[in-house]
């Protein structure tokens, strides 16, 4: 009796549990946009500004990606182009934002900004939007003094960070 008893408990342990095809994946999708650069400087977009801004994104995808666990969805840069109507509308815009995300099949996105007000510092701006709910989660803002790579590696990795403590406390 008892084993009956254990056997039927099994099947219905069993019977619960997804199969490895239904198992929802376990790493949340993620869209990292490209930086844009709000130089406010007296000369503004020089050329080391400019890569320093190009190299943020690719750095946020791997951080996200290795450190973290999430799986990323890319929007090739045509696309955000085409859903940025101007300089500035996908940062201010989350339902956009969204949209897109939800068109690249992704559950969040990231939409950053280097703010660039003195020659001694910039700060790495980036809005975390549910792509789902279209509801920003998360604006994040980090001061990177100095242009070394070495800043700027480390910058960007303390954004990771805080990019995934928000969508985990979410």
């Amino acid at each position: 009796m008892k084993l009956r008893g254990l056997a039927f408990a099994l099947a219905v342990l069993i019977a619960g549990q997804p199969s490895a095809d239904e198992a929802p994946d376990s790493s949340p999708s993620i869209v990292v946009l490209d930086f844009e650069l709000h130089d406010l400087t007296l000369t503004p977009g020089i050329d080391e500004e400019q890569e320093r801004t190009a190299s943020i994104g690719p750095l946020l995808r791997k951080s996200l990606e290795t450190q973290y666990g999430f799986e990323l969805v890319n929007v090739d840069s045509g696309t955000q182009q085409a859903a940025d109507q101007a300089f500035g509308y996908l940062f201010d815009h989350h339902d956009v934002a969204a949209e897109l995300a939800r068109e690249a099949v992704s559950d969040w996105i990231v939409v950053g900004r280097v703010h660039k007000a003195s020659f001694l510092f910039v700060y790495l701006k980036a809005r975390v939007i549910d792509a789902k709910s279209q509801q920003l989660i998360a604006d994040l803002t980090i001061e990177v003094k100095g242009t070394q790579e070495r800043l700027t590696t480390k910058g960007v990795e303390t954004l990771a960070r805080q990019i995934a403590q928000a969508i985990n406390s979410d």
